[in-house]
């Protein structure tokens, strides 16, 4: 079967690394699998147009209910979706936005939301059946550069310069301009707090694994896959309590959960004194990966969910 797979792909974030790891996923089982950034086209027309090129395209796929999902209403062919995120958490405040993504997940023969909660959110605040929408927690792979230099790394920062004991590494690539901004401006006026440009995924894993914790003080989350890296690589996890988190990090067990900047600085001391605390969350945290987010699981599940599609075309 021919599929085109429609994502938001900034290189190196984690949609990106969890749209490639699907894709592998559905070409192990024999099917051709397209992925294009969902910046490449500015309607539906575009893509209906692409998929009916010679040897057409039999089935689609779309991560982010709004953002690729909108763009596959004109398709006459069975389309499947996985919920982003910020699609349920966010976009569902927007009443035009809300609608659209009430056609297309009617219109798709599938929907998968990485926990329970999110599908239950989902099914709350959008018309849909419930047995169409799949749980799929993220499978989880971690792999540590063999040659990452930790003292190069930091010199190429200017981190040599300073001599101070702790310090908040924030790494990632500059999506959002407006955002960007913004973080450099408070950055330049705090002490301790340094940018760094993005490494490939095996790279950071390697910076992650010499880091004492690994912070998401995210707004907004479906599942942070940067959460789950972090405990399969032993490193405890420090997370804001939303939902998206609140479902893999159990505080006090598998990480530790704040909802303030000084509930923060709290934890983070707890993390620094407690060594039985530390020594728990990570055995915990390692454990909870390896038992909830098997990437064997998820190659299943989304064999099989194309295996769907492949049968509705011959239905349609």
């Amino acid at each position: 079967m021919k599929l085109l797979f429609l994502a938001c792909l900034s290189p190196k974030t984690g949609n990106y690394t969890t749209a490639e790891r699907i894709r592998s996923h559905i070409e192990s089982a024999g099917h051709s699998c397209e992925l294009r950034d969902v910046a490449d086209f500015h309607s539906p027309s575009d893509v209906a147009h692409l998929v009916s090129q010679n040897p057409p395209f039999e089935g689609a796929l779309a991560i982010h209910l709004f953002k690729a999902g909108r763009l596959l209403l004109d398709l006459r062919l069975p389309f499947g979706v996985i919920f982003g995120g910020t699609d349920i958490n966010e976009d569902v405040k927007d009443e035009q936005k809300r609608v659209v993504m009430e056609q297309v997940l009617l219109k798709a023969r599938f929907a998968v939301a990485f926990t329970e909660k999110l599908k239950e959110e989902a099914e709350f605040v959008l018309v849909s059946p419930d047995s169409k929408i799949y749980v799929q927690p993220q499978g989880i792979q971690t792999e540590v550069a063999e040659q990452f230099c930790w003292t190069e790394f930091l010199r190429s920062s200017e981190w040599h310069s300073k001599n101070l004991h702790n310090i908040l590494i924030i790494i990632g690539p500059k999506v959002d301009p407006a955002l960007t901004a913004e973080v450099e401006a408070v950055v330049k006026r705090a002490t301790g707090v340094f940018l760094a440009q993005e490494r490939s995924q095996q790279e950071l894993h390697a910076a992650m694994k010499r880091c004492y914790a690994v912070v998401n003080s995210s707004v907004s989350e479906g599942m942070s896959a940067a959460i789950l890296e972090a405990m399969d690589l032993r490193v405890p996890v420090l997370a804001r309590n939303i939902p998206g988190n609140a479902a893999v990090v159990k505080h006090g067990v598998t990480g530790l959960l704040f909802s303030s900047p000084q509930e923060f600085v709290h934890q983070s001391q707890r993390l620094l004194s407690d060594q039985e605390l530390r020594e728990r969350v990570v055995r915990s945290g390692k454990l909870y990966v390896e038992e909830h987010h098997s990437v064997k699981q998820e190659r299943e599940t989304y064999q099989r969910l194309v295996d769907k599609l492949h049968k509705a075309q011959f239905l349609a």
